[in-house]
């Protein structure tokens, strides 16, 4: 048995989603990664591939060739590309059939080409690529500790990010590509497009095609079962034996959700759905034109469903949609985990929206101090990157949503999808698009969220006049707040001792005065009730420091991790979640005690999140089984089922450690 961490929302998912992020709910979790920043613009743009590759998995061994097409976007005497750095060039010719010489640069996987003479701007030319090498997992991998290409038995995955080709651009470089791969017989490859199958003596060979620039470069090669369609002509699910029980159920829900998700975004380019499994030691999700690629313990996980949601919406937003650069891709990163919200507010209602949107509000202000525009220097998996585009990106969206109306909004998202079918988008297209749709005025907008950085911290101060008798109640105040240029519409709920009333205020600058006129006396006033905008509050300072401490816990940072959770500590002496985390720390350091006043003071704190009171009795029964006390152990395990709360399989873990004591492996000294 391994201690298992109750992950927080910038965890290990968001670390690994490759611009699919999984769901926020303050528990899955973390491990940061780190890849070489891109350039705003590239030199050069790759416009098309032809591959032809051979699988070994028993060896772990790809070999490929690579005819790549590209045009100069200025004069070029070099050519940089990304290749796994598993992977060496055997033979390197230019269009002539001239060899040419390329130089390793192994510190960010990339292979510089020097040219016997410069290619002019605007010249269309191809390079023959052949190489080879052994794929095995993280050690080769461009992106630090997460595997993305690797060779293997039962499953091969030859990500896009993991750069199995020579590439420029990533998720901003629109290319075709006709791939043919050879495999094993008793494997099936899945790809973007119709496959095309023949049998090649003991290996079968797989043909894709996909003729509109797009981002079709990511191959699953596995020992699958027939495709599982759960009643969906649409949708097909490829997974092993071992994950196929929750196959067929894991296809309805996508059918499900990928009928909402038209219904939002209007038609996706292709109505055909591949979702395969890959490895659980890989990234939790990634996609392709027609691919959702899903970790193998996630299919079927009823806690898996933000994750699909987020998946399938990059089939609009990455796919159809692509960022024009780094620094636009808040656009799609921001906007497929807004269609992850937006499933789930109409699946599992308005309670659940909102809760979600919290927990968004303090990824977004986790890492608060870049404008979401300028992210493109970063390094794209790194948690900044991601945690700003993601999250605060699904912030501006919800905000906007909030500015223009439901259908107005609905009606923007399908003329950007419509205006930039097959494209890269930059931010300043979108705001135009905004502005059409909505007939509104938006720099203000814009200026704050894309351009600026920080939260208004809103306060409240109002007076109540009798009008007179049975006229009602006049009520004068003040809004103010802390960003001088902030400009927004918020919403006022007026609690009175008659019906609740709500108003819509247009706060300006740092006061604002309003005056509301009710029939009731007003016993309380709430500014943005329903969570429209993206605030400073002090339980999102617990959160906040919360995010911050657990990704430092990722880092391997104790001490640091233990600094931010005292943080959250200091905002909310009562936030069980802070007195969690603590417990956590001190149970990875084998201080017991510790750990078990921790724990204590979570059930003993405010309760929220819920789930704190669950994992704290079996985090209890945990320190009492490795100090030899199974009798109180055996009652904190007890306690936790009476909770009745199963949240990451909490229920399944307690009633298993009834029955089996809880120990610590030594892989963990």
């Amino acid at each position: 048995m391994t201690f298992k961490v109750m992950d927080g929302s910038l965890g290990k998912d968001l670390g690994r989603l490759l611009f699919a992020a999984v769901a926020i709910v303050m528990v899955p979790g973390a491990a940061p990664v780190r890849a070489f920043a891109a350039p705003a613009r590239q030199p050069m743009d790759i416009t098309g591939y032809v591959i032809t590759a051979d699988i070994d998995p028993g060896a772990n061994h790809l070999a490929a060739v690579a005819d790549v097409t590209l045009t100069a976007n200025e004069d070029l005497t070099t050519a940089t590309f990304e290749l796994n750095n598993g992977l060496n060039i055997t033979k390197l010719t230019d269009k002539t059939g001239a060899a040419l010489t390329s130089d390793r640069v192994t510190q960010n996987s990339t292979v510089r080409v020097t040219l016997p003479s410069s290619i002019a701007k605007g010249t269309t030319t191809t390079f023959h690529f052949e190489y080879s090498g052994t794929l095995t997992g993280t050690d080769t991998s461009p992106v630090e500790g997460i595997k993305l290409a690797a060779v293997a038995d039962p499953v091969t995955i030859l990500l896009y990010p993991g750069r199995w080709f020579p590439m420029v651009g990533l998720y901003t470089d629109r290319f075709t590509a006709e791939m043919h791969v050879r495999v094993p017989s008793d494997y099936t490859v899945v790809g973007s497009g119709v496959p095309g199958k023949k049998a090649d003596g003991a290996k079968t060979e797989y043909s894709f095609t996909w003729s509109k620039p797009g981002f079709p470069g990511s191959l699953v090669a596995g020992k699958f079962l027939p495709p599982v369609h759960g009643g969906m002509n649409n949708i097909s699910v490829y997974t092993t034996e071992k994950h196929k029980a929750g196959a067929s159920e894991f296809a309805a829900l996508a059918g499900r959700q990928f009928e909402f998700l038209t219904g939002v975004f209007g038609q996706p380019e292709s109505g055909r759905i591949n979702l395969v499994e890959i490895p659980d030691d890989s990234v939790s999700a990634s996609w392709g034109p027609e691919m959702a690629m899903i970790a193998g313990n996630r299919i079927g996980d009823k806690n898996a469903q933000r994750l699909l949601a987020n998946t399938l919406s990059h089939q609009w937003w990455g796919s159809e949609v692509s960022p024009s650069t780094l620094n636009d891709a808040w656009i799609t990163n921001g906007m497929s985990r807004y269609g992850e919200l937006m499933y789930l507010e109409d699946s599992a209602g308005k309670n659940a929206f909102q809760a979600a949107i919290t927990d968004v509000s303090a990824g977004a202000l986790a890492y608060d101090t870049e404008p979401l525009t300028t992210l493109g220097r970063l390094d794209p998996f790194s948690p900044q990157f991601q945690s700003m585009t993601l999250e605060k990106g699904a912030m501006v969206f919800h905000m906007l949503r909030w500015e223009m109306g439901d259908e107005t909004f609905k009606n923007f998202l399908k003329a950007v999808l419509s205006q930039y079918t097959d494209k890269g988008i930059r931010t300043s297209d979108l705001e135009k698009i905004a502005e059409a749709q909505s007939h509104k005025q938006l720099t203000a907008f814009f200026a704050q969220w894309l351009d600026g950085t920080g939260a208004p911290a809103f306060t409240n101060k109002y007076s109540v006049y009798r009008l007179g008798s049975n006229k009602g109640f006049r009520t004068n105040g003040s809004i103010s707040e802390d960003l001088d240029l902030f400009k927004m519409p918020i919403e006022l709920r007026i609690e009175t001792d008659g019906k609740t009333e709500t108003r819509r205020v247009d706060v300006s600058g740092t006061d604002s005065p309003y005056t509301v006129e009710t029939f009731g006396r007003p016993r309380r006033i709430q500014i943005d009730p329903e969570g429209w905008i993206l605030k400073s509050t002090p339980d999102l300072a617990v959160r906040v420091a919360v995010l911050r401490g657990q990704q430092l816990v990722a880092q391997g940072d104790l001490t640091g991790a233990l600094g931010e959770y005292q943080k959250a500590l200091d905002a909310n002496k009562a936030s069980s979640l802070a007195a969690y985390r603590i417990g956590e720390v001190f149970f990875m350091q084998r201080n017991y005690q510790s750990a078990a006043n921790s724990f204590r003071d979570a059930l003993r704190g405010d309760g929220d999140p819920k789930w704190t009171e669950v994992w704290s009795h079996i985090h209890l029964g945990y320190i009492f089984d490795v100090t030899g006390q199974r009798e109180r152990a055996v009652n904190e395990y007890r306690l936790a089922i009476q909770t009745n709360d199963n949240t990451q399989g909490a229920l399944n873990e307690a009633r298993a450690r009834m029955q089996a004591p809880y120990k610590r492996e030594r892989a963990e000294d």
